[in-house]
């Protein structure tokens, strides 16, 4: 079993309140829970409204597949936000 995790920082330099960037976080964690069957929360920066910290996890059998899935992910989020993704971690666990 395989845990594949990604941490990541968006800028979103256009929201300008916390109703706002919570209509969009939400918007985004529904669509990529749907999409890929990963979990996905905010997990930093909640106060913080034009800061996204997204916490991105997935199980499968092997490394490879959670590297795929993962990448998937980062993929779809640069394509369906106008933020910029300024930082990223990443780790699998065994």
């Amino acid at each position: 079993m395989v845990i594949g995790t990604i941490k990541l920082k968006i800028f979103a330099p256009w929201v300008h309140s916390l109703k706002e960037k919570r209509m969009v976080v939400k918007s985004l964690c529904a669509r990529i829970k749907n999409k890929f069957n990963v979990s996905i929360a905010e997990v930093e920066d909640q106060d913080i409204h034009q800061s996204i910290v997204l916490g991105v996890a997935c199980v499968t059998t092997d490394n490879a597949h959670a590297d795929q899935i993962l990448d998937k992910v980062i993929r779809f989020i640069e394509a369906n936000t106008e933020g910029e993704i300024i930082h990223l971690e990443r780790e699998n666990l065994y």
